[in-house]
Order: structure tokens, then C-alpha cells, then sequence
């Protein structure tokens, strides 16, 4: 039908208040809450309220639901829902769980990763599958010693080893110590495999903590110290890079946190120590 009255032509003029818009809260999301301007990321989600963490470190806790502002847009912060019973659950590393049972004993076979972040992340993924399959995952704390390391524990077609190595790109000191392992006495039952990042954090993908990308830090200065300092976190001592590798690992959900880079790797590394002996 034809508006017998025509369109309001001041209608033109007048802006709309943007409206509210309910959004799930999740860890690591950054908001800010409209009433006071306190800007943080979500590090806590219980009993109705969200904890913020500010980027000096300082937790705040707020209600719940509306007042924030999300990307410059207002919404109302709900908790996250529980997933239908009846849907078929999956673990961390989105494998589907095997029926209830007791953890097979530890298999002789291992899986050594560089340092205690780099175990912790991989128990927080890949700890189900890890259990079900008995493969205890060790941390070195470096590998520049690695080659002495495989020696001693004497890889065999029942006692497989297998190697995880930040930055192993070719040219590097880790790509050329990962070579002389391939030539040791290890031989087929030692395998050693890498991720071209160098730290473990930087295979968390940086949308989890509201970056585009994550920080590029001079060789001269140590990485963690410099991306806790270009994020604005404390970095004076190691509570402080523990306390922002924990920040870092608590926006880490399932494997879709993570790069493909690392998820590759971790699954050649248990199918290789789980495979049965030839």
C-alpha cells in the first residue's frame, strides 16, 4: 500500500542508541565496563560474576550481564552454556573419549618436550588421549645436550622416543642438533620433530588474547621478558612470566587454540611412541 503520509524526513536525522547484544563470555575476551572504564581480559567466569585482569596484572571482579562494551559495542555478558548431555562429547584434543577406564600403566616409550610450558600445554590438550594410551611426557629443560640424552635412554622398537623442539627451522642451532640425533644410534625408534616458533606461547593463536598477531621482539632481548613488555604485563622476574604463561594457557580451550604448526606435530609424536612394536 502507498504511505499516505509520506516518510518522516527528519527521521534522517535522528541516531538510534545502539542496542545491547547478549555475547557468551570467554576467557581472554577484553572488555570494558561502561560504568567505570576498567578495561581487562576475562581470566575467571563463576557464580554470576567475571574476573578482569587489567593489562598491569590487577583483578577486578563484575556482575554478569549488561553495562559492557565489547569492540567499542555494547553488550550483555552471559555465562557460558553447558553442552547438551546428549551430545557426543569430545576431548581437549577433539577426540572422541574412550569408554570409562582406568589409565593404562606408563608405556617405556616417552615423548620429551623442552621445557615445563611446553609439557603443561600439552597435558592441558592432550592429557586424555595421553592417559588412555599410558605416554608420559617429560620436560628437558633444553636440548642443547639432546644428543647425549637419546643415547642414554637407549631407544628400541618396544622403548620409542619422540622429540618435540621449538624453533626448528633450517639454519637454526635446533634444526642442526635434531640432525645429529637422526644420525645417532637412535635410529627409526627415536624421532624428533619441531615447531617453527620460538616459544612454545606463540603457538597459541594471538586472537585468544585479543592480538592480531603476537609481538616481534629483538634477539637482543630474552622473548618472554620482551612480549610480557610489549603487552604491558610485569616481566621483572620469573613469578611474573609464570604468571603470564598461566594468563596465556587459561584462554586455551581445546586444540582449535592452538596452531596447526604444534597440533600436527603432538599427533606424529604419540602415533609414533604408540605404534605397535614391528
Amino acid at each position: 500500500m502507498v504511505d499516505r503520509y509520506g516518510t518522516d524526513v527528519l527521521a534522517g536525522g535522528r541516531r538510534r542508541k545502539p542496542q545491547s547484544v547478549q555475547h557468551t563470555v570467554e576467557l581472554g575476551m577484553v572488555v570494558e565496563d561502561a560504568q567505570t572504564g576498567y578495561v581487562g581480559a576475562v581470566v575467571r567466569v563463576e557464580y554470576g560474576r567475571v574476573d578482569l585482569e587489567d593489562r598491569h596484572g590487577k583483578t577486578r571482579g563484575f556482575p554478569l550481564g549488561p553495562g559492557y562494551l565489547l569492540d567499542g559495542q555494547p553488550v550483555i555478558l552471559t555465562a557460558p552454556r553447558r553442552p547438551a548431555p546428549d551430545r557426543a562429547k569430545r576431548t581437549a584434543s577433539g577426540s572422541i573419549p574412550a569408554p570409562a577406564r582406568r589409565a593404562r600403566a606408563a608405556r617405556a616409550s616417552r615423548i620429551y618436550v623442552e621445557g615445563r610450558h611446553d609439557a603443561e600445554l600439552i597435558a592441558q590438550v592432550w592429557g586424555d588421549d595421553l592417559r588412555v594410551e599410558g605416554v608420559v611426557v617429560e620436560h628437558l629443560g633444553g636440548v642443547d645436550d639432546l644428543v647425549r640424552i637419546v643415547a642414554d635412554f637407549r631407544p628400541g622398537p618396544s622403548r620409542r622416543l619422540g622429540v618435540l623442539v621449538d624453533h626448528l627451522v633450517p639454519g637454526s642451532k635446533e634444526a642442526r642438533i635434531a640432525e645429529a640425533v637422526r644420525r645417532g644410534p637412535g635410529g627409526p625408534d627415536a624421532l624428533v620433530v619441531g615447531h617453527p616458533y620460538v616459544d612454545i606461547w606463540q603457538a597459541v593463536k594471538p586472537q585468544r588474547l585479543g592480538l592480531t598477531k603476537w609481538p616481534s621482539v629483538p634477539r637482543d632481548i630474552e622473548w618472554k621478558h620482551g612480549v610480557c613488555e610489549a603487552l604491558g604485563w610485569p616481566h621483572a622476574d620469573q613469578t611474573d612470566i609464570s604468571s603470564a604463561w598461566r594468563r596465556i594457557r587459561s584462554t586455551v580451550r581445546n586444540w582449535n587454540d592452538l596452531e596447526s604448526a604444534l597440533i600436527g606435530r603432538i599427533e606424529e609424536l604419540i602415533d609414533f611412541v604408540t605404534e605397535p612394536a614391528a
